[in-house]
């Protein structure tokens, strides 16, 4: 039975980490429904987000590699500059993105996920529905190039308050984008840059409290299967997520936000 558990953790932070439906949310929202103590265990989250960023790093491995090359080559070779000046720029825009909520999230973090209860997480699952639901008319004609440092910030504000579990951070980021006029293609591509700051950011810090708090060695092996179900998953409800954002369809997913945050009202009255 616990390894059954484990896996469907796993399958479960697989299936919302990539879509704008709030992994956090679900996982607290699952909590509450079986009453499992596995949530509180941060080693098996630590698992199971890498298995989560291992998915979305394979499927943008080659957007990644350009930019590292970009960075490197425009810092230290001045002569091919003007070759790579417009993905050195969109580095800076992922890292000043990044910034606000690398602030607060050190900052308030663990206090914000002490203070939401049940029917906070059902208002925070209402405002992602509404958020969803306001944008999917808005078709925005912005490329990576025209990305401005202004609407890096824009974004990077409105990415702080997906710390709040139940306001997803891709929900949130992909909204800002589309605010900003950013094209699907693009908006979606920039959702994700900035999510490897975040998450690495966070495995990071979870890594130290590994080291400090070492997992039971009986364990490791659902552990272990967790984290692949997740990756798995993850691979391809991020693929499914981005045919429905291409095809302007990203106001589904407000719909089951909507229903999912009057079934916990209901539920939990």
């Amino acid at each position: 039975m616990k390894y059954i558990i484990y896996i469907i953790l796993g399958i479960l932070q697989g299936f919302t980490e990539p879509l704008p439906i709030s992994s956090s949310g679900h996982l607290i929202l699952f909590k509450n429904l079986f009453n499992t103590n596995m949530l509180n265990d941060l080693n098996f989250e630590i698992f199971v987000n890498f298995g989560s960023f291992i998915a979305i790093f394979i499927i943008f491995f080659k957007e990644i590699k350009k930019l590292i090359y970009a960075f490197f080559t425009y810092i230290f070779n001045k002569k091919k500059r003007s070759n790579v000046q417009n993905d050195f720029k969109y580095c800076l825009l992922i890292i000043i993105g990044s910034i606000p909520v690398g602030i607060i999230g050190a900052l308030f973090k663990d206090k914000i996920e002490q203070v939401v209860n049940i029917k906070l997480l059902a208002i925070a699952f209402l405002i992602t529905a509404i958020s969803l639901f306001l944008v999917k008319n808005i078709n925005g004609s912005k490329e990576d190039k025209d990305i401005t440092i202004k609407d890096a910030i824009f974004i990077g504000m409105i990415q702080m308050v997906a710390l709040i579990p139940g306001i997803s951070r891709s929900g949130a980021v992909l909204v800002g984008c589309l605010l900003c006029k950013l094209k699907k293609e693009a908006a979606l591509k920039y959702t994700f840059m900035l999510y490897f700051p975040v998450s690495i950011a966070s495995m990071g810090l979870g890594v130290f409290d590994f080291i400090d708090n070492p997992s039971n060695s009986s364990l490791m092996i659902p552990y272990v299967i967790g984290m692949f179900c997740a990756g798995i998953v993850t691979y391809f409800s991020y693929k499914w997520l981005s045919e429905l954002v291409k095809k302007g369809k990203l106001w589904k997913f407000s719909i089951y936000c909507l229903c999912l945050s009057i079934f916990i009202f209901i539920y939990f009255r």
